[in-house]
């Protein structure tokens, strides 16, 4: 049996809700057939071992750090990390309080541990996060630093109780997305500064497609592009845990070509734009387990790099865990898209339960033919799904965003599973599957799937290899559709 797979209580206390309408086992037991492949998630899962830290405590009161909410504290927080490593490393540890704070960047064998009652605020003053090597949307760049921010460490750890509020709002941060349409979003009003703007944002696209080199790729002060909350950026042994994290600026946590990182009873609550909960990019090894996402974007984004910045890159992202998780709001539950251009393979969604009437849709899969890449293998079971606008699984190989998103890279999907999943409401679609003439969709395989209510059954496009078996939509036995 995998390890410590059992539910958080905020996930025990939804499912016992739909004990009644639940008729499949969550057991390991069940997979009898090996199409779910639990003992390579199992294998995975056993070599991502938590960090180890040394028996050592330094207590940012003692550097200086006052708990009112109003005294910047980054002086305290840098001078305890570096002691803390200079010293062998163990726990920076944050009191009971409110520490208001810059960026605070970690060091190898270091954990930033809050204890209950812990409250970091981060600045919003771009000014306290210095220019550093990071990336934006899958291109990397020299932009303001991630507010908690990892670069080349090992052995680093965010722990215990507190809340890291990162302050975004209508007033900070979020305006800067700007606005594709007349009006407010986000703060945003016509006529402001935002990323959109053509020496932001697109300039960095277009220096990302001229290959220009990322020292030279210089933005923060006067370009509007949103800092990452937690980002360890080429890092191994990454541990964040049982923290909350609320209001963050931009994506939250972005293990960035990164190794054995460990997501764990985590409690994100961020409705800002483009706030996606957890995205692995060109990592391996990535367990995301016993958390809730609660997010105005994407709750799990599985990324792999941007257009010609991935391909050329290269990394692939593979061996992500996701289980005995709670999706509630967001535009997709587990999610793989749309800056995937290096290709994801092998990731593993396992126990979690997903109910939002904000929650679009449980499985997202998005690509085009300018982002290319390709998935190969995402293996879902054990499934509870309460209520979702769109489609229990959407896959578009179109997907539009910035404009003309047409090119010349044919992306590649195939090897889909998903077993034992109940759904009260699916929204539109069983299934919605648009793939292309020239690279259809291969290998989708659903079995136990039990649903409700559902406007419509399926929309598909280009579609090879679709199997459905022992599913149905209330009593009615689901027949698999011909393409």
């Amino acid at each position: 049996m995998l390890k410590n797979l059992t539910l958080n209580n905020t996930l025990k206390l939804a499912i016992s809700t739909l004990v009644t309408y639940v008729t499949f086992s969550c057991t390991a037991s069940k997979n009898t057939d090996g199409s779910f492949p639990l003992s390579e998630m199992m294998k995975i899962e056993k070599t991502i071992q938590e960090p180890k830290f040394k028996n050592a405590t330094y207590n940012i009161v003692n550097y200086g750090a006052k708990p009112d909410g109003i005294t910047l504290c980054t002086d305290s927080f840098k001078k305890a990390i570096e002691e803390c490593n200079k010293n062998g490393g163990g726990k920076v540890i944050v009191p009971f309080g409110k520490y208001l704070t810059g960026a605070i960047h970690l060091e190898d064998n270091v954990n930033l541990h809050l204890e209950d009652g812990a409250e970091i605020i981060f600045s919003t003053n771009p000014k306290d996060y210095p220019i550093v090597h990071t990336s934006f949307e899958g291109i990397e760049l020299m932009n303001y630093s991630p507010l908690i921010y990892a670069y080349h460490k090992k052995n680093i750890a965010i722990t215990g109780k507190g809340i890291l509020n990162g302050q975004g709002n209508n007033e900070n941060w979020w305006p800067w997305k700007g606005s594709t349409s007349e009006g407010n979003e986000y703060g945003y009003t016509k006529g402001n500064p935002s990323q959109q703007d053509l020496e932001n944002l697109p300039r960095l696209m277009d220096m990302s497609e001229k290959n220009v080199p990322v020292e030279k790729r210089i933005f923060g002060d006067g370009h509007y592009l949103r800092p990452n909350f937690i980002e360890p950026f080429e890092c191994e042994n990454v541990l964040i845990k049982d923290i909350k994290i609320i209001n963050a600026p931009f994506w939250i946590i972005h293990p960035m070509k990164s190794k054995n990182v460990i997501v764990d009873g985590v409690h994100i609550a961020s409705h800002g734009p483009n706030n996606d909960g957890c995205d692995p990019e060109y990592s391996k090894n990535v367990l995301i387990k016993n958390s809730i996402f609660n997010t105005g974007d994407d709750c799990i984004a599985i990324k792999a790099g941007r257009d010609s910045e991935g391909r050329r890159i290269g990394i692939t992202t593979e061996n992500i865990i996701v289980r005995d998780c709670k999706m509630i709001d967001g535009h997709g539950g587990v999610v793989i898209g749309s800056e995937m251009s290096a290709g994801v393979k092998n990731v593993f969604a396992y126990n979690c339960y997903m109910d939002s009437p904000n929650l679009d849709r449980a499985i997202r899969l998005k690509t085009n033919t300018k982002r290319g890449g390709f998935v190969d293998g995402l293996y879902v079971k054990n499934i509870i799904v309460g209520q979702v606008k769109e489609a229990l699984l959407h896959i578009t190989m179109k997907y539009s965003v910035y404009g003309n998103q047409t090119g010349d890279f044919i992306p590649k999907i195939k090897n889909i599973y998903m077993e034992n999943i109940t759904v009260k409401d699916a929204g539109k679609y069983v299934i919605f599957a648009d793939g292309l003439e020239n690279s259809k969709i291969e290998n989708i395989t659903l079995k136990n799937i039990k649903i409700d209510k559902v406007k419509d059954e399926f929309k598909i496009n280009n579609i090879k290899n679709l199997k459905i078996t022992e599913s149905y939509i209330k009593d009615k036995k689901i027949i698999t559709p011909q393409n």
